[in-house]
């Protein structure tokens, strides 16, 4: 068990909730301490995490229907890396909820939105500078989450929810050589556009930054990453 592992567990209590269990687990997944094709063995996740096994089981059934685990009967859990055409997918449809989240946020924001997405487009470049990519995914999904509740549609967000890390698979994913301060950057004229509260604008910038998104998973390599 590494340290990484054990220092989670310590900031964790025993009552965490499979949401907080399931968004470790993929952290696992996508910074590679679970390696693809690795066990996850259930009693550890959840000795590591001070807590019991049900909410282990119900994240790993959770990262299941995403993609990132398979488990098989009998045999237990084993990581599972979605392909680049699951993530190109994912995005795709992301980028039409996005549209429609950018649509109803600026038509119902509030200045305390605004102050949170200011803060939050600063994080991120704080995060640029630090060269955490890990860190500065976080605050991109904090980012499009904020959103997502300043559209106040609890379908979407439900919806929303399921896709989120796919999201977080492509900043990882792409980290490598990839310009973390490009990556803020494109969350500007997002903000702007609902600052303005034009929600045509506000689904179109969302929409091309989602589609734009797609098109770097399409041309770049990544060893994680398969095509099919």
């Amino acid at each position: 068990m590494t340290s990484t592992r054990r220092s989670v567990s310590e900031n964790l209590d025993k009552g965490v909730l499979s949401e907080r269990v399931k968004d470790r687990i993929l952290q696992w997944i996508l910074e590679g301490e679970l390696a693809p094709g690795s066990r996850i063995v259930e009693t550890r996740i959840a000795r590591d995490l001070g807590t019991s096994q049900t909410p282990v089981r119900e994240a790993l059934r959770d990262l299941a229907t995403l993609g990132f685990v398979e488990i098989e009967p009998y045999r237990g859990s084993r990581v599972r890396r979605p392909s680049k055409r699951e993530l190109i997918d994912a995005i795709v449809v992301r980028a039409e909820l996005e549209a429609l989240a950018g649509r109803l946020a600026a038509e119902r924001r509030s200045e305390q939105c605004l102050e949170d997405l200011e803060a939050l487009y600063a994080q991120m470049h704080e995060a640029a500078e630090r060269g955490d990519a890990h860190d500065h995914a976080l605050i991109n999904t904090r980012f499009h989450g904020r959103i997502i509740e300043a559209a106040d549609n609890t379908s979407l967000e439900r919806l929303w929810s399921m896709l989120e890390p796919f999201g977080r698979t492509y900043v990882t994913a792409s980290a490598e050589g990839i310009d973390l301060f490009w990556l803020g950057d494109r969350h500007r004229a997002i903000l702007d556009a609902i600052r303005e509260q034009d929600p045509e604008l506000a689904a179109e910038t969302s929409r091309v930054h989602a589609v734009e998104a797609a098109a770097l998973i399409e041309t770049m390599e990544h060893p994680e990453l398969d095509d099919d």
